[in-house]
């Protein structure tokens, strides 16, 4: 695991009911904050707060959305797939599973979001 996500930290956050309906509600689809706010019943300030405390341990990432009238948002999307917590020779250990999406799945994906908008 890396230094910016250590089994501390990520137990910490994910002990936030708030920063685990983010978590939760982007497996869906990717949201905005203000999709986001709506749909899990918060301000738009507390999502922000979380997701970014989410993004900086690799549990979320933020991309653009581009809209057919050109207008731009930042939405977020899960960048795990799993979460495995082991308890072991005195100390606690997470397991970060990210999703095993290669590039060209990445472009396409991109690609049809831009399309498809």
């Amino acid at each position: 695991m890396s230094e910016d996500r250590s089994a501390d930290d990520v137990l910490d956050l994910l002990g936030d009911e708030y920063a685990r309906a983010i978590l939760a509600a982007v497996t869906t689809d990717a949201m905005s904050a203000s999709e986001l706010g709506s749909h899990c019943g918060m301000s738009v300030s507390t999502v922000y707060r979380r997701a970014e405390s989410l993004v900086e341990r690799d549990l979320l990432a933020e991309r653009v959305r581009i809209d057919a009238d050109g207008h731009h948002e930042s939405v977020y999307e899960p960048t795990v797939e799993a979460l495995r917590v082991e308890i072991q020779d005195g100390s606690f250990d997470v397991d970060v599973e990210q999703p095993s999406e290669d590039a060209v799945d990445r472009f396409t994906r991109v690609w049809e979001d831009i399309r498809d908008s």
